[in-house]
C-alpha cells in the first residue's frame, strides 16, 4: 500500500473514530448512571412500601387529595393504558430492546447537550423498574398513583417509573427543540 493510500484510509478511520464512536465524557456519565440508579431505586422502593402500606387499608386505597389524587393497589399486566395487555412475554422483550436501545443511544451520544444525558437516564430508570416488575412479578406492573382528571374519569393508575418515562420524553423533545434551533442559527451564513 502507496504512502498516499493508508494516509487516505488513516484519515477516513479518523473520521468514523470521530463522528460515530465518540464515547460521552465523564460529566455525560456522571448524570447518566447516577440518574438511573436513584430513579430505579426510588421506583422499585417506592412500589414495594406503598403495596406494603396499602395492604393494610380498607379496599387496598388511601385518598391524597379527595376527589383528584388517591394511591391504590393496582396490578397491570399491559403496557402504557393497558395495550398489549395479556403479553406479559412479548412486553418484557420490548422492554429489553428499549434497554439496549437506550444505551447504545447514550454511549453514541458523545458530546450532545446534559439534558439529552439526563432524558436517556430517566429513560433507562423507567424501563428498569418496569422491567423488575415484569420479571420478578410475574409479568405484572405495580400502579399506584390514581388521578382523577373529570369528576367519575381516572387517568389510568401508573407508577414512578411511568412518571420518569414521560420525563425523559419531553426532555428529550425540548433537547431536540433548542439544538436544533441553535444549529440552525449558527448553520445561517453570514454576509
Amino acid at each position: 500500500m502507496t504512502d498516499k493510500n493508508s494516509a487516505g484510509l488513516n484519515s477516513s478511520q479518523a473520521f468514523l473514530k470521530r463522528r460515530f464512536f465518540v464515547l460521552p465524557g465523564l460529566k455525560a456519565q456522571l448524570i447518566f448512571w447516577p440518574l438511573m440508579l436513584f430513579g430505579l431505586a426510588l421506583d422499585l422502593a417506592s412500589k414495594s412500601v406503598i403495596f406494603s402500606w396499602l395492604e393494610q387499608k380498607p379496599g387496598n386505597r388511601v385518598s391524597i387529595i379527595d376527589g383528584f389524587l388517591q394511591l391504590v393497589m393496582a396490578l397491570n399486566d399491559g403496557a402504557a393504558f393497558g395495550l398489549f395487555s395479556g403479553h406479559p412475554y412479548w412486553l418484557t422483550v420490548v422492554s429489553v430492546i428499549a434497554l439496549v436501545v437506550i444505551f447504545v443511544v447514550f454511549f453514541l451520544s458523545g458530546s450532545q447537550p446534559k439534558l439529552v444525558h439526563v432524558a436517556l437516564g430517566l429513560f433507562a430508570a423507567g424501563v428498569c423498574g418496569n422491567l423488575c416488575d415484569r420479571i420478578f412479578n410475574d409479568g405484572l406492573v405495580r400502579d399506584f398513583i390514581d388521578v382523577v382528571y373529570w369528576p367519575g374519569r381516572h387517568w389510568p393508575a401508573f407508577n414512578i417509573a411511568d412518571s420518569l418515562l414521560c420525563i425523559g420524553v419531553a426532555l428529550l423533545i425540548m433537547a431536540n427543540f433548542f439544538t436544533g434551533k441553535s444549529s440552525r442559527t449558527r448553520a445561517r451564513p453570514h454576509k
